[in-house]
């Protein structure tokens, strides 16, 4: 056995016993040695192996199993730029908090800085975004064995705690398995298959916590992130009769807390100036929410109170007034008094603005990204899940669907770049025995298209993912470069339509596709079918800003004459 090999065999050994056994790997020569023993870990069935030719691709899929299994996932790759491309899912699970083992092979140091193929300086390429673990190369000695498997699971218990971690694995030539030379020592693992290293992950209660007033007139915002905080203070707002605007990705952990989650609440925050009876005393902010602009604007009116992420809470306009990392029942104490006018007046305001919604939406001709959304939503089978892409889609969820708590969402607001939505989708229909479903635009589905590139013997997720065509970035169109006085500019330099045939596309990948063009056929092309398909709805993104201006214009008028 050589050294490379050697080296490769036991770390696949020990992945596998620090629990890490969705592994996505992408083909190349000096990660040989890795991608050979991976292989004999899959057949024995020690691994579940997915293999693609992508590597950004690569590693939003394992982002997304990791977010569906809670275990980190490994993505492995060869040297060079194949590492660089991992770093925009790096990026995204650093900002989201989810855990990510990044196996990048390397030439070994006397190649470097020799104008050597494919050598790059590798070693910490991610920056801030990754902890870096540099294996030593291989030598023909004893000794390494625990070296190596102590690398890996130092590497494993950093990723467990929501972090993405980089092994940067250096291999000489031989790449490939030589016959004939035995191991110098034993490369045995410990007994029983344990772990070479145990370690504990430290618990997600923080002693950092709410010791100021919270006033009885207090809305709560629940963003992404650590879904126990959001359910914790979500059964604080239920005891205190608190409202609570949740975003799509919090919205199950705020439910879980038996909290009022309000239908449409960007909506009845994005309206203007709000009624009087609506104004609260206080904000109190859960996680990270990322979405509307009426949120934001509330929270430039009253004070603010951040339950986050110590020391990196959330923040982006400086107004918070306090920031702790824990809220819970044992804080109601704080709670100054409990004013049983609040939470009724919010509920009614919230039926006003439904039936607003509902009568503009029936009025509107399908579809429009609000129709779609609420429709996907609402006909997605129990324990389905749903990964959201960037832009508008996550936001027509926020704004007009009844909040579900039978159903998993998931989407990628750690950076919210549109780049890997559909691999993220892939991963989590991968990791996830739940029919898997994703709602996206046209430009995120084609900035994403290698994720339907998956080879013939390749494990396939089910995945139906549901694509708005309105040929070009939408979310400009809501934007200040939406208006009027910069049409002459805008189609080509902000809403890029391509004219792309999503049909032919899909065809050249070998997936099913099918275009619909009524609610009732959109609704059956949802119902959980094996396999992974494309669902394209066609729509015109000419009447987009009209429409939401006079959502909000209908809503406002609503809330105020109700309230």
């Amino acid at each position: 056995m050589n050294p490379s090999t050697a080296m490769a065999t036991v770390v696949v050994d020990e992945l596998v016993r620090n629990d890490v056994r969705q592994v996505v790997l992408c083909p190349g020569s000096r990660n040989a040695p890795l991608s050979l023993a991976l292989h004999e870990a899959a057949v024995a069935g020690r691994v579940t192996l997915h293999v693609r030719v992508d590597e950004r691709s690569a590693g939003f899929v394992a982002l997304g199993l990791g977010r569906a299994t809670g275990r980190p996932a490994a993505v492995v790759c060869t040297s060079g730029t194949a590492v660089a491309n991992l770093h925009p899912s790096v990026l995204e699970a650093h900002h989201s908090g989810v855990g990510l083992l990044l196996i990048t092979a390397d030439r070994p140091p006397e190649l470097h800085g020799s104008g050597a193929n494919q050598t790059i300086d590798q070693r910490g390429i991610f920056g801030s975004a990754a902890v870096a673990v540099d294996f030593p190369v291989a030598e023909r000695r004893t000794g390494q064995n625990p070296v190596w498997r102590g690398l890996v699971c130092r590497g494993v218990a950093r990723a467990e705690t929501g972090i993405p971690v980089q092994l940067n694995i250096p291999f000489r030539e031989p790449l490939v398995p030589t016959f004939g030379d035995s191991w110098p020592d034993a490369l045995t693992g410990r007994p029983g298959g344990a772990r070479w290293t145990t370690s504990s992950v430290p618990r997600s209660v923080p002693d950092n916590r709410v010791d100021f007033p919270l006033p009885a007139r207090s809305v709560v915002v629940v963003g992404s992130g650590d879904p126990a905080r959001a359910t914790a203070a979500a059964r604080v707002a239920a005891r205190a009769g608190w409202p609570v605007v949740a975003e799509p990705v919090g919205t199950a952990a705020a439910l879980a807390g038996g909290a009022a989650v309000l239908r449409g609440g960007p909506l009845l925050l994005g309206t203007g100036a709000l009624p009087p009876s609506l104004r609260p005393e206080a904000v109190v902010v859960v996680g990270r929410p990322t979405l509307s602009r009426g949120v934001r604007g509330l929270m430039d009116r009253v004070a603010v109170y951040g339950i986050g992420d110590h020391p990196q809470w959330t923040d982006p306009q400086y107004v918070a007034t306090h920031v702790r990392g824990w809220l819970d029942e044992d804080d109601l104490r704080w709670v100054t008094d409990h004013d049983p006018t609040w939470l009724p007046v919010w509920r009614e305001a919230e039926q006003a603005a439904t039936l607003a919604v509902e009568k503009l939406l029936g009025e509107e001709t399908w579809p429009t990204g609000l129709h779609v959304a609420r429709e996907v939503l609402e006909a997605l089978p129990t324990g389905a899940s749903l990964v959201l892409g960037s832009s508008n889609p996550v936001r027509d969820l926020d704004l007009v669907s009844t909040p579900r708590p039978d159903i998993t969402i998931h989407a990628n607001r750690g950076v919210a770049g549109i780049d890997g939505n559909l691999s993220t989708a892939v991963g989590v229909g991968l990791g996830s025995t739940a029919p898997g479903y994703a709602l996206m635009g046209d430009l995120t589905f084609l900035h994403d298209a290698n994720a339907l590139l998956i080879g013939p013997t390749e494990p396939r997720p089910n995945l139906c993912a549901v694509v708005l065509n309105d040929d070009g970035g939408g979310i400009f169109s809501l934007l200040e470069q939406g208006a009027a006085e910069h049409k002459n500019g805008f189609e080509r330099v902000f809403a890029t339509p391509t004219g792309a045939d999503l049909g032919a596309l899909c065809a050249g990948y070998g997936v099913p596709h099918t275009l619909v063009t009524t609610p009732t056929d959109l609704r059956a092309a949802l119902t959980p079918t094996p396999g992974l398909r494309v669902v394209e709805v066609r729509a015109d993104r000419d009447r987009l800003r009209d429409l939401h201006a006079r959502l909000r214009a209908a809503v406002g008028e609503a809330v105020t004459a109700a309230v």
